[in-house]
C-alpha cells in the first residue's frame, strides 16, 4: 500500500514538473510557466529558436513578444528589445512594450466612430497635445489579457482570444488568433486572423521596441532607416490624421533612402513638433500581398532588420516618450529615444476616415495582418 502511495506521489509530482518545463518533440518549442496572474491563472511562456542561435520568447499575457536575441556583425548576440524581466513587470506595462494591441491599435479622434448608423464610445486614454483620443484599444486591450497558447508544428506558437462583445465598447464577438513563428532563414513571422459575428472594426498592430545595438542605453538616432514609404499622414496637435496625406519629398519625413535617424528629429517641422519627434503614420508603396516596409540598421554592431507586411502603413515612433522612469530589464531606466517602434497597420482613426481603406470587418468574412521581422548583420 505504501509503496503504491509513494509511487502515485512520484507521478504527480513528475507531472506538475512537466507543466513547468516542456518541450515540443516536433518544434523545439520550450514551454514554461512564467508566473501567475492576480487572479491566480497561469501565464505561460514559449522560447523559440532557430539553427542559427536566433531566440524569440513570446508569452501568453498580452500575447507579448518578450525578448528577441540576434547575433551582430561579431556574432555576439544580445537582446535588442525593451521590456521587463518579469511577469510582475509586464503587468504594469504602460508603453506597451512588445504587445500585441487591438482592437484598434494606434489613435481614434475622440474615442468615438460611427458604423452602420450607430455611434460607438470608446475611452479616451490618451492625451497628445492635451486632445483626448482613443489608444491601442482602451483600458485593457489586447496587450492587458490573458491569451491560450499553444505550440505550432513550424516552430512557433499560436495565441488565442475571445473578446467579447461590448468589450472595451467595440461590438461583435471577435474571436482572435496571433501565430509567432521563427524560420531557420532568420525570420520572426507575426500573424493575426479574426472573424466577428457583427459588424465591428479592426486594427490590431505589433509593438515591439526595437534598439538594434543590444544596449538599451543607448541613443537609436544613429540608427539607419528606410521606409519604403513616398507619402505620410499629416496629424493635428492630438496625433490624429488629418485625413490628407502628403509627400516626403523635400521634408523631414522622407526615409525613402537611407537615412540616420536622428538627423532631422530637430528640424523645425510641424509635424515633429505635434509629435515631440518621430512618431506618425507613413503610407507604403501600393502593391499586392506582403512587401518589403522598412529597413533598419545599426552601423555600430551591423545588426540588421527588415520588415515586410500585408498592410497599407507602418507607424515609426521614435521613442519620444522614454523619459528614465520606467525601470525594464536589468533594472535599465530607459532614457529619451532608446528605442523605436515599426508597426504595420491600417490607418490611424480610419474608422472616422472615409477617404482611408477601411477598418470595418463584417460576419463572414476574415481579417488578416502578416508582419516579418528578418534578422541579419553586415
Amino acid at each position: 500500500m505504501k509503496t503504491t502511495v509513494a509511487l502515485t506521489a512520484l507521478s504527480l509530482a513528475l507531472t506538475a514538473c512537466s507543466k513547468q518545463t516542456e518541450t515540443s518533440a516536433t518544434t523545439g518549442v520550450k514551454q514554461e510557466i512564467y508566473g501567475k496572474m492576480p487572479d491566480g491563472r497561469e501565464v505561460g511562456i514559449f522560447t523559440l529558436t532557430n539553427k542559427n542561435g536566433l531566440k524569440a520568447r513570446v508569452t501568453e499575457y498580452g500575447a507579448i513578444l518578450v525578448s528577441m536575441e540576434s547575433p551582430d556583425k561579431s556574432g555576439k548576440t544580445a537582446d535588442i528589445t525593451h521590456g521587463y524581466d518579469t511577469l510582475e513587470g509586464w503587468l504594469t506595462n504602460t508603453s506597451y512594450f512588445g504587445s500585441t494591441v487591438g482592437r484598434f491599435g494606434n489613435r481614434i479622434k475622440d474615442g468615438s466612430f460611427t458604423l452602420d448608423g450607430k455611434e460607438y464610445t470608446l475611452a479616451t486614454n490618451n492625451d497628445p497635445g492635451g486632445i483626448p483620443c482613443h489608444l491601442h484599444g482602451g483600458i485593457k486591450g489586447f496587450d492587458k489579457v490573458l491569451w491560450s497558447g499553444k505550440p505550432t508544428d513550424s516552430n512557433g506558437v499560436e495565441f488565442a482570444y475571445v473578446s467579447k462583445d461590448g468589450e472595451e465598447g467595440y461590438p461583435g464577438n471577435l474571436t482572435v488568433r496571433v501565430t509567432y513563428t521563427l524560420s531557420d532563414d532568420n525570420e520572426l513571422k507575426w500573424e493575426v486572423q479574426a472573424t466577428t459575428d457583427a459588424p465591428t472594426i479592426l486594427n490590431v498592430v505589433h509593438h515591439s521596441y526595437w534598439n538594434l545595438s543590444g544596449d538599451p542605453n543607448t541613443s537609436i538616432n544613429d540608427h539607419i532607416l528606410t521606409l519604403n514609404a513616398p507619402t505620410y499622414l499629416p496629424t493635428d496637435a492630438g496625433l490624429i490624421p488629418t485625413g490628407g496625406i502628403a509627400q516626403v519629398a523635400g521634408t523631414p519625413m522622407d526615409f525613402t533612402k537611407p537615412t540616420a535617424i536622428g538627423e532631422r528629429v530637430a528640424a523645425d517641422f510641424e509635424a515633429l513638433k505635434f509629435g515631440g519627434g518621430y512618431d506618425h503614420a507613413w503610407v507604403l508603396e501600393k502593391g499586392e500581398g506582403i512587401r518589403l516596409a522598412a529597413k533598419l540598421r545599426d552601423p555600430k554592431s551591423g545588426r540588421v532588420m527588415e520588415i515586410s507586411t500585408d498592410q497599407p502603413a507602418i507607424q515609426f515612433y521614435g521613442g519620444n516618450f522614454l523619459d528614465g522612469t520606467v525601470a525594464g530589464k536589468g533594472g535599465v531606466k530607459y532614457p529619451h529615444r532608446t528605442a523605436l517602434c515599426l508597426e504595420t497597420e491600417g490607418f490611424p482613426d480610419a474608422p472616422n476616415k472615409s477617404n482611408f481603406p477601411s477598418s470595418v470587418l463584417r460576419p463572414g468574412e476574415t481579417y488578416r495582418h502578416t508582419m516579418i521581422h528578418k534578422f541579419s548583420a553586415e
